[in-house]
């Protein structure tokens, strides 16, 4: 884990740009990056069949044998939940002087599955697809606990903006003094960062890059400062 310091400074000094003579404002940012550990994805299966019953009736089948695998790779019940159910008709056009008709109807059934240990992710992607899952409709990375990364960024976004403060202080000769006010506001929460880490599962038969997130945080301080 990295503790990195932003760059954006809101200074207010007498003669600079200030609120109120004998106050001195700035605006401090925190970044802490963290390796995730814990992946979010969506997946599952869809059948086409000339009858709708068929249809559903065997993507219910294969969704059975995926909700088992995932049971059996040791994913909570919690954290498996149906995020979608579909029957469609699908059309075809025999000629082009008639009206389309209904040649068959498509079932889709749709989970979305929180792996908890990251490691286990290509593992758990290739035996789901084994057991039928022809669809994937993404794939994210989280935290499961983002508080002790929070506080970090904060703690980071403190030491920012006094070290700004003090900084500005002394190249117009005055006296640094106490803390008025603090806020916080515009922090952000985990994102991908652009430079992804390859992060090959060693018992895995689907190769995943797991990369990092950032947490950030921005303070706002006001200080007295004295002749």
């Amino acid at each position: 884990m990295r503790i990195l310091f932003g760059f954006l400074v809101i200074v207010g000094m007498c003669g600079v740009a200030v609120a109120e003579p004998g106050r001195i404002v700035v605006s401090g940012h925190g970044a802490v990056e963290v390796t995730p550990d814990m992946a979010v994805l969506t997946l599952g299966v869809s059948h086409e069949a000339k009858d709708a019953g068929e249809a559903v009736s065997e993507t219910s089948a294969k969704a059975g044998e995926i909700l088992s695998r995932l049971d059996a790779l040791g994913i909570e019940k919690r954290d498996v939940q149906t995020s979608n159910l579909s029957l469609h008709p699908v059309q075809k056009r025999y000629d082009s002087g008639n009206d389309a008709k209904i040649d068959a109807f498509r079932a889709t059934n749709t989970v979305t599955v929180r792996v908890r240990d990251v490691s286990k992710l290509g593992t758990v992607l290739a035996r789901v697809v084994q057991d039928g899952a022809n669809q994937f409709n993404g794939l994210h990375f989280a935290l499961q606990s983002r508080r002790p990364y929070e506080d970090d960024a904060r703690r980071a976004a403190v030491a920012d903006a006094r070290a700004k403060a003090e900084l500005y202080a002394t190249a117009a000769g005055v006296t640094l003094g106490d803390v008025l006010e603090i806020s916080e506001g515009g922090g952000q929460g985990p994102r991908p960062m652009p430079m992804m880490r390859e992060a090959m599962m060693a018992d895995a038969s689907v190769p995943v890059a797991a990369g990092e997130l950032t947490v950030r945080a921005q303070v706002t301080m006001v200080f007295t400062v004295s002749q």
